[in-house]
């Protein structure tokens, strides 16, 4: 259905978001990313919001789409980037992760408590898990992740290297919900740990994958590998 413009008033308790509709009146809405939305949550930017027109819901309106300050249209909905990275397996974008029978979602596994986002089976390839990481912070032209310090960001890291470790493929994706990104790197003035830490589990075999979507009002579709720089 199609997206209702709205202008940003504030951002607050990390779920809700206030926003002015045309006709001045302010409604609260629900804001799926709990992160620190760098860049993304200035008050008076133009933002887009999604009706659920659900009668039980407490903010029936959710947060979806974001112009930032160069312009660009950015995805801020944190429950979309599984979709998107597994929708593009399916239909041949992503062309590192062809050829495995069945793609199953939130399985269980590791020892540290973990669910695998997609995790990609055959009879042949056998196993690659797949953790896929959302990226609204773009400085420079440059994707960066985290936007804010992640002890489960670090966390996952652990569990693909023991993947690997045990003999399967393992992958972290990073989906850059925006277009004006050239190349992808981690935040390491933001989170050293996890920089290290990424820089550890791809010397131990993690396999790094970084695209870009293609953002409108009406559409969200990744369609382009960035290079990493580590």
């Amino acid at each position: 259905p199609p997206l209702i413009e709205t202008v940003l008033v504030r951002r607050y308790k990390r779920f809700l978001a206030d926003v002015a509709q045309e006709d001045g009146s302010v409604v609260t809405a629900h804001t799926a990313n709990t992160g620190a939305m760098t860049g993304c949550s200035a008050p008076g930017s133009r933002v887009w919001l999604s009706d659920s027109k659900s009668e039980t819901r407490k903010y029936p309106l959710s947060w979806e789409l974001v112009e930032t300050d160069s312009g660009a249209l950015t995805g801020i909905n944190t429950g979309w980037p599984n979709k998107l990275v597994k929708e593009a397996i399916e239909d041949g974008t992503i062309k590192e992760l062809q050829g495995y029978a069945l793609i199953r979602t939130e399985v269980k596994y590791g020892l540290e408590g973990s669910r695998i986002d997609l995790l990609l089976e055959d009879a042949a390839k056998g196993l690659c898990y797949v953790e896929v990481k959302s990226v609204t912070l773009v400085q420079n032209g440059q994707a960066r992740f985290p936007d804010a310090v992640t002890v489960r960001g670090t966390k996952h890291l652990r569990e693909l290297m023991a993947m690997v470790e045990a003999g399967h493929r393992a992958v972290i994706f990073y989906c850059i919900q925006r277009g004006d990104a050239q190349s992808f790197a981690p935040a390491d003035d933001i989170d050293p740990e996890y920089g290290a830490t990424l820089r550890q589990a791809v010397k131990a075999g993690v396999e790094t994958l970084a695209y870009e979507a293609a953002v409108s009002v009406d559409e969200i579709k990744m369609y382009k590998k960035l290079p990493i720089q580590l």
